[in-house]
């Protein structure tokens, strides 16, 4: 009779435990629907760097590094963060996400040429 009670015991705490998981992994419907947007919202973004070939108010063609040489179109929009100027010749670094075929930009920062600016070494030519 011991052996029944432990097991009827045991039972009933696999039985609790495992309604009590169930429970706390249930997500309700409005509450899943709010994950599918954050989800949406903070895909992931890629980030490139390279020489602006053109551009416009919707779109930005750079040329990449020469370590993997070539060129990508961005499409700009009005929710596109825009640092510095951008404008053809100047390096840019660009975060994007890919919606299907498309890469939409969401930042373009121009970088300030920095070899201009940087002091000599050694500046009094000894």
């Amino acid at each position: 009779m011991g052996r029944a009670i432990t097991a009827i015991e045991l039972a009933g705490i696999l039985s609790v435990s495992t309604v009590a998981v169930a429970a706390s992994q249930e997500i309700s419907p409005p509450a899943r629907a709010m994950t599918t947007e954050k989800r949406t919202a903070q895909m992931p973004s890629h980030a490139m760097k390279g020489i602006v070939k053109s551009a416009s108010d919707s779109s930005l063609v750079i040329v990449r590094s020469r370590r993997s040489a070539g060129e990508m179109t961005f499409v700009l929009s009005s929710e596109t963060e825009r640092e510095g100027t951008i404008a053809v010749g100047s390096t840019v670094s660009v975060r994007y996400r890919p919606e299907g075929s498309t890469l939409v930009a969401t930042a373009v920062s121009a970088h300030a040429e920095t070899c201009a600016a940087r002091p000599e070494i050694g500046g009094s030519g000894r």
